[in-house]
């Protein structure tokens, strides 16, 4: 005898849907067809600058292109700019992986200590570690300053996620290549190194691309590059299709970039399978190289982060209460916080669409849309900044110059941060939980806001305070799509450090530190996360 059970009375409200127990996805709060709409507009609205580079170049017309581009002036600064990064990413390279490799795999006392130390020298915007740099050696310039100064600030580009890559590399192969009769250096270079190969490439393509991007640093030690150059064509003579041929070429090499870093990176996996818990790694002893590697160590941390800020604290003591006169540094403080809270809100909330296609519902689509984010983000501010000024210009002349622009110039620039940050807290909010609070009568946007969004917010908030901090340090996007009036911490600086009035700038250059301590400790945190450390 079979005994029919009915189901359970479940309450149900009008457009809600039952998915649990049947393997379905949880229908997002707007549905697929609007999110999906949202992300292509954002994924369309993202390609502006690159489409603004390809438009100006065709309507420049070949001849005048190819007259443009073609000429010393631009190999002399195709010179520069590629030789500033043979040499600095490589020595970034050897800096952060060597730093990496000390701090995680040998005993060197105060490693913990050392792990922070090493880190450090990111909170500092480049432009003010070049600041300091003058202010202790007023003769810097030309290429090998460039290096200098490129290298202290952006190695940690290459030593947080080679440090984080160490950190939870499989010690077990490295013991069975040992057993083999391979030695020390042998191991590192045929088994560790090999397993670095996406943390170093990753590394380098961010090195270079800040290289291509910096603006301040190198303006202030009189080092020419395509952005330096593109800036001076723009504030001098607002001379566009100059500019923009110059801006071409520079969205020329960054492409190279990102296809050279997508080629080295290469098909082989890393990851580890099996049963049971990872060993930890044995921490080789240092020996006789203790002394000069925490000699080594203090040394380039000095010259990365004690220099610079023994630099600013001295010119803001000799500056003294003169230079923290309210009338002019609470606006460009105020204004700071203004623009940063509403770039990383809007930023945020523009990321949500396409985080949750990525997560939620993921095929060839979503990516296509996720990497045309990363290309435009990967572009230098200058670009953005010039591609806005001529869009706005020709077809809404009515926003030139006001927030709305720059905090638009924001969004393209930094949402890369809110969006890994929330496709993590996405990923790690169980869909079933959506899914069931669906089946029990609430609609998709009632459950997303109790459910999805309280999960994600911890990550949402991460992505938001990275992208803040970066706003706070912009300059370049800055400079050129500020509304008139405005003064930021970044703007001030420039402006009173380009008059020479060190002392002057040296109370802006201090907070953007401040502020940018905790972001670099964040990153720091992220990585170790990521590692599961």
């Amino acid at each position: 005898m079979t005994t029919e059970q009915s189901a359970p009375n479940v309450p149900r409200s009008e457009g809600s849907t039952t998915t649990a127990g049947r393997g379905k996805r949880p229908r997002p709060p707007f549905g697929v067809s609007t999110v999906s709409l949202l992300a292509v507009l954002i994924a369309l609205f993202s390609l502006i600058p690159l489409g603004y580079v390809l438009y100006m170049t065709a309507a420049t017309g070949w001849d005048t292109a190819v007259d443009l581009i073609v000429r010393p002036r631009v190999g002399e600064l195709l010179l520069n700019t590629v030789l500033l990064m043979v040499f600095t990413v490589p020595l970034c390279l050897v800096l952060g992986v060597g730093g990496a490799w000390l701090v995680e795999r040998t005993q060197l006392r105060g490693h913990r200590w050392w792990a922070v130390a090493l880190a450090a020298p990111l909170a500092i915007p480049a432009f003010v570690n070049s600041y300091s740099w003058v202010s202790a050696v007023p003769s810097l310039e030309g290429l090998w300053s460039g290096v200098l100064i490129a290298t202290l600030s952006y190695f940690p580009l290459v030593y947080i996620p080679a440090a984080a890559t160490l950190g939870r590399l499989d010690p077990a192969i490295e013991q069975s290549a040992a057993s083999l009769g391979l030695g020390s250096w042998a191991v590192f270079v045929r088994v560790v190194l090999p397993q670095l190969r996406i943390a170093m490439t990753g590394g380098a393509l961010l090195v270079a691309l800040h290289l291509l991007a910096e603006y301040g640093a190198f303006a202030m030690i009189r080092f020419d590059t395509f952005t330096t150059a593109i800036m001076v064509q723009f504030q001098s003579t607002f001379n566009g299709t100059a500019g923009n041929m110059l801006a071409s070429v520079l969205v020329f090499l960054c492409l190279l970039l990102l296809l050279a870093e997508v080629k080295s990176r290469g098909s082989a996996r890393y990851a580890r399978i099996g049963s049971g818990a990872q060993a930890r790694a044995i921490r080789l002893p240092l020996g006789g190289y203790q002394l000069p590697a925490q000699l080594a160590l203090l040394a380039l941390t000095v010259l990365a982060f004690g220099l610079p800020l023994w630099f600013v604290l001295k010119w803001v003591m000799a500056g003294g209460s003169e230079v923290w006169a309210a009338e002019e540094f609470v606006p460009a403080l105020l204004q700071t916080l203004m623009y940063g809270a509403a770039g990383a809100i809007v930023t945020t909330v523009v990321a949500f669409p396409m985080a949750y296609l990525a997560v939620r519902h993921p095929s060839w689509f979503s990516k296509m849309l996720e990497l045309s984010n990363y290309v435009t983000s990967s572009l230098p501010g200058i670009v953005v900044g010039l591609a806005f000024v001529t869009v706005s210009i020709r077809a809404v002349p009515g926003v030139y110059q006001t927030a709305g622009v720059l905090i638009a110039a924001y969004v393209l620039l930094f949402l890369p941060r809110a969006l890994v940050n929330i496709r993590a807290g996405l990923a790690q909010a169980p869909k079933e939980l959506d899914e069931a609070a669906q089946s029990l009568g609430k609609t998709p946007l009632a459950s997303f806001f109790k459910v999805t969004l309280r999960l994600t917010a911890p990550a949402a908030a991460g992505g938001a305070a990275l992208v803040f901090l970066a706003i706070v340090n912009e300059l370049t996007a800055t400079l050129l799509l500020s509304p008139n009036g405005t003064r930021t911490l970044a703007t001030e600086f420039w402006s009173k450090s380009s008059e020479i009035d060190y002392a002057g700038a040296a109370p802006y250059a201090l907070l953007m530190i401040l502020l940018s301590a905790p972001m670099t400790y964040l990153l720091f945190q992220q990585s170790k996360k990521v590692a599961g450390q």
